[in-house]
């Protein structure tokens, strides 16, 4: 049986990203595409911890809880229920809202890149993935989409804290040019305009630019 493949959609809080990860997943299921989306941090107990700082109900030093996200990830990839990295072995697609680079990005704020792609050195040598696409928009625009969506603003979402991780994300992407194939989609467009990019760029990986339309 060939090996499915993973897709992760990255960006800052407010680029779309989640319902772009939702498109995707329906359109490969669309192209009959075994598929399985997903997310992270996970529903599963570290990733319910997870939740609990971002929402403000605790707290944690930012060392620790850099340290949580990457054994959320490893759970997300080994644990015996749905596990990430037996479904791609077993020939399915998996399309991820957030993977490693997001630690790389939010963490790297608060402590040195370097340590961080080290803390999730496991997951990267589990599952890379085929594909990174990083929905890129301005933290001024994301912002307001974070206002007019959501009830509550999370952790991070601030536009000082936007605008570094931001720059985290091209700083981590730089680093790692050689070892990581992303892509960058202006996600400033409508959601199907950001969509058709990024399907042009998945298909590209799956099935070459001739073969699917």
């Amino acid at each position: 049986m060939e090996n499915g493949k993973l897709i992760a959609l990255e960006g800052i809080d407010g680029s779309g990203k989640s319902i772009q990860a939702q498109r995707l997943a329906r359109r490969l299921k669309e192209e009959g595409i075994a598929c399985y989306a997903t997310m992270e941090p996970t529903a599963r107990p570290i990733g319910s911890l997870i939740r609990q700082v971002l929402r403000g109900e605790m707290q944690m030093e930012p060392r620790v809880f850099a340290t949580l996200f990457a054994a959320d990830r490893l759970d997300h990839l080994l644990n015996g229920e749905d596990g990430l990295a037996e479904k791609v072995a077993q020939g399915v697609t998996v399309v991820t809202d957030r993977y490693y680079f997001s630690s790389y990005a939010y963490h790297s704020v608060d402590m040195p890149i370097e340590q961080v792609i080290q803390a999730n050195a496991l997951s990267s040598s589990i599952l890379r993935p085929a594909l990174t696409v990083f929905i890129d928009v301005e933290p001024g625009t994301a912002m307001e989409r974070i206002k007019k969506n959501r009830e509550r603003q999370e952790l991070f979402e601030k536009k000082s804290r936007l605008v570094q991780v931001r720059e985290k994300y091209f700083e981590a992407f730089a680093m790692l040019k050689e070892a990581e194939k992303v892509v960058i989609v202006d996600g400033s467009g409508s959601v199907d305009q950001v969509a058709e990019q990024i399907w042009r760029e998945v298909r590209a990986v799956l099935f070459g630019n001739y073969l699917v339309q």
